[in-house]
C-alpha cells in the first residue's frame, strides 16, 4: 500500500509541475523565454522545439531576442512565431529575430486569467483522478490482501492529504500567475 500511495503522490507532483510549466507559457506583458521555447519549428523536414535550434534571451522587460545557430532557420522561426497563437510580430535583421511583447489590454488580461484558471482546474481534476485511482487500488488491496479497515482508512486519509496539498500548490501557482498578469 505504501508503494501505491508513493506512486500517487509522485504522479500528483508531476501534474503540479506540468501545470506550472503550462502557466509559464502564458503571456503576461513581460518578456520570458517560456513564451517561445516550446514552439515547433520545421527544420530540415523535422518538427523541433525552438530552444533546440536557437538561443533565446530576454533583452529587456518587453523584448525577446532569438538567435538561431543556423541562419537558414530564420524563415522557419519567423513562420512558427507568426502562425502561433501568441499574436506577436517578429522583426528579423538577418541575424537575430526580435519579438517585442506589447503590454496587455484589460480585456486581454481578463481573458488570459480565465484561460489560466481553466488550466489550473484541469490540473486539479487530474489530481482528483489520481486520488480516485489510488483509492480504488487501496480497495482492491483490501479485498485481495485482507487489509484491515483501519489500514484502509489511514491509507485513504494519506492519499486525501496529498490531494489537498497538491491542490493548494496549484491554487498558489494560479494566484501568482493572475497577480503577475494583472500588473500593469
Amino acid at each position: 500500500m505504501d508503494r501505491l500511495i508513493a506512486k500517487a503522490k509522485a504522479d500528483m507532483e508531476k501534474t503540479v509541475a506540468a501545470v506550472q510549466k503550462d502557466m509559464a507559457a502564458f503571456r503576461t506583458g513581460h518578456a520570458t523565454t517560456a513564451l517561445v521555447e516550446g514552439l515547433k519549428i520545421e527544420y530540415y523536414g523535422t518538427s523541433v522545439p525552438m530552444n533546440q535550434v536557437a538561443s533565446i534571451q530576454v533583452m529587456d522587460t518587453r523584448l525577446l531576442g532569438i538567435t538561431p545557430w543556423d541562419k537558414t532557420a530564420l524563415p522557419a522561426i519567423e513562420k512558427a512565431i507568426m502562425t502561433s497563437d501568441l499574436g506577436l510580430m517578429p522583426s528579423n535583421d538577418g541575424n537575430v529575430i526580435r519579438l517585442e511583447i506589447p503590454s496587455l489590454t484589460e480585456e486581454r488580461r481578463e481573458e488570459l486569467a480565465k484561460q489560466v484558471s481553466g488550466r489550473a482546474e484541469e490540473g486539479k481534476v487530474a489530481i482528483r483522478n489520481i486520488r480516485r485511482h489510488a483509492n480504488d487500488g487501496i480497495d482492491k488491496m483490501e479485498k485481495a490482501e485482507g487489509l484491515s479497515e483501519d489500514e484502509v482508512r489511514v491509507g485513504k486519509k494519506e492519499v486525501q492529504g496529498n490531494t489537498d496539498e497538491m491542490s493548494k500548490a496549484i491554487d498558489t501557482i494560479l494566484e501568482e500567475k493572475i497577480q503577475e498578469m494583472m500588473e500593469v
